[in-house]
């Protein structure tokens, strides 16, 4: 009878739910291992692409802080929060890069740009964008230099009436058969440059380190 009895547990309803309990909890805990080093491997990656992208467009003698922990959240014009990285040295502020987002043919399109103290502009990059490939990705780096031309450039150079493509008065060359695209990232440009100069002030603040704080 002895020999039976494990067999008749093996059997049962009991020993069926207990073994499916530990299946499961075993199930669970390899998914959200997984789930954990799949979303630090994402961060990770998510930071280095970020950091690749701010390098773009602020040269690195300009700083000697971490941008990617210098960071000052803002309004938009929109409401909508601005996240801006701020490049100091010697505790002075040389250098801000933030993001702008114009709308194109395609959706949004995403451009990241940089900034001096006096509101030139270091550089212009667009990250992400669905405009048509062979017209509108001309403000592809890699594709054209045209996203080059703005550098050195400012809200007052040139003057506020020639912040836009030539078909409508403006100074910025619009590609053939594709219009929509470069005056979305004309556009977007110059309202970064507009968000600077509302934000001046607070933008060219630097920010306390840790280490100074806990001093005071």
């Amino acid at each position: 009878m002895s020999e039976k009895a494990p067999k008749l547990f093996r059997n049962s309803i009991l020993f069926q739910a207990i073994l499916l309990g530990s299946f499961t909890f075993v199930a669970a805990v390899l998914l959200s291992s997984g789930n954990t080093g799949t979303q630090e491997a994402i961060q990770l990656r998510a930071e280095e692409d970020l950091k690749s992208s701010i390098e773009q467009v602020v040269p690195g003698n300009l700083y000697d802080n971490n941008l990617l922990k210098s960071v000052i959240i803002l309004n938009g014009s929109d409401g909508g929060p601005v996240t801006v990285y701020q490049g100091t040295k010697n505790h002075t502020v040389t250098a801000l890069a933030f993001t702008v987002t114009g709308y194109g043919y395609g959706g949004n399109i995403l451009v990241i740009m940089a900034l001096t103290p006096e509101a030139k502009i270091l550089g212009v990059r667009v990250l992400s964008h669905a405009e048509t490939p062979g017209l509108g990705d001309k403000i592809e780096v890699e594709r054209d230099d045209w996203i080059l031309g703005f550098n050195g450039l400012s809200l007052n150079n040139p003057s506020a009436d020639l912040w836009g493509v030539k078909k409508d008065g403006g100074r910025f060359d619009q590609f053939s058969g594709a219009t929509i695209t470069p005056r979305a990232v004309v556009k977007a440009v110059k309202s970064g440059l507009e968000f600077f100069t509302e934000n001046k002030a607070k933008l060219l603040t630097p920010l306390q380190t840790k280490k100074e704080k806990a001093t005071q």
